[in-house]
């Protein structure tokens, strides 16, 4: 696999042999001869390894260090270091500051080769476990955050629930390789949008998925992401047969205890509580291409232009003593772009909808 890595280094020379032994191995070569140089191509193009040497014209490779640890994409990135001897104070430092490995000049192909295998090797395990953990797992498991983090805490959280009505008959009218292609283009589409609106899928549920919002937004970003998947739905993927576009959608809003939930060998980061049961009771009572919220939901965005909430009622809901209170939801009028802080751009964008 072809990956990107740069070389910063103020000795040119230096820099073209390492190029030249990595390029023999198939890999794009990019190179900096400063500080700002680095940042500036970091920023640039995507880096899959950084190899910066441990002194640079301004700053050192500690500062460097500590100046990519701050750009959110480059947090895990592989950054092995370059140096003139292993006994230099300044590679301690380096590593202290977010470096991972060192090689010491002069290069050997072998060592360069062997050490950059295993960073690769890394690389490719991780980006698998992404495929088949929940965004947020993956986070933990990543953090730096001490064991005692993870145990379970109360949050005040905005649960989303999506299935698709009357799924068993449909499937059992369904070849299974269709069904399955159908099921899966169908999540997927879910999971990029709940990821664009902050949220992440706590878990997946066949036909469907429940997904989890955090946050000082969490409320008005699980609606519209929930509106966006609805009409999603039934605009992209109008080829599809009318039964696979009959998603049900429910919204709450609450505490809730997130944590490990599990053995000590299966463990599942995961939120439960009343709050997330009535969620997924909500979506229950949501007909087919419809969005059902509780009042809490209702009441958090009453003032909102872009949301309506309508056909106020209360109904009965399995598990709870008391009927709830409940409203349909639908898009309401396009505002004025919002002044937020502390949501990703790309959030914000969505939020603007």
């Amino acid at each position: 696999m072809k990956r990107t890595i740069l070389i910063a280094d103020n000795d040119p020379d230096a820099r073209n042999a390492l190029r030249q032994m990595l390029e023999l191995d198939g890999h794009h070569i990019i190179q900096a001869e400063s500080v700002e140089h680095t940042l500036a191509l970091a920023l640039e193009v995507h880096v899959d390894v950084f190899l910066l040497d441990v002194e640079m014209m301004r700053m050192n490779g500690v500062g460097l260090c500590q100046e990519l640890r701050k750009i959110e994409q480059y947090r895990k990135t592989p950054i092995v270091l370059l140096t003139g001897s292993s006994a230099d104070p300044r590679l301690h430092q380096a590593l202290q500051a977010g470096g991972d490995d060192f090689i010491e000049k002069p290069y050997w192909p072998v060592t360069v080769q062997a050490r950059l295998r295993l960073h690769f090797q890394r690389l490719d395990y991780s980006r698998r476990l992404r495929q088949y953990l929940p965004k947020r797992t993956h986070e933990v498991i990543e953090s730096d955050r001490p064991n005692g983090a993870l145990d379970p805490e109360e949050r005040d959280l905005a649960i989303c629930f999506t299935d698709v009505r009357g799924f068993t008959a449909f499937s059992e009218g369904t070849e299974p390789a269709r069904l399955f292609s159908l099921v899966s283009e169908l999540v997927a589409d879910q999971v990029n949008i709940i990821h664009d609106y902050g949220g992440y899928v706590d878990k997946f549920g066949g036909d469907g998925v429940m997904a989890v919002f955090d946050g000082p937004e969490m409320v008005l970003q699980s609606c519209l992401c929930a509106l966006n998947i609805l009409e999603n739905t039934l605009l992209q993927n109008s080829l599809h047969p009318e039964e696979i576009r009959r998603v049900g959608i429910g919204i709450h809003t609450g505490r809730a205890v997130v944590g490990n939930i599990g053995s000590p060998d299966h463990l599942d980061y995961s939120a439960i509580g009343r709050n997330v049961n009535l969620a997924a009771r909500l979506c229950g009572q949501a007909e087919a291409t419809s969005i059902v919220v509780s009042k809490a939901v209702r009441d958090a965005l009453a003032g909102d232009p872009r949301l309506k909430f309508h056909s106020e009622r209360r109904v009965a809901i399995r598990g709870f003593r008391e009927p709830v209170m409940v409203y349909t939801l639908r898009r309401g009028q396009p505002t004025n772009p919002l002044v937020t802080t502390g949501i990703p751009q790309t959030v914000q964008r969505k939020l603007r909808r």
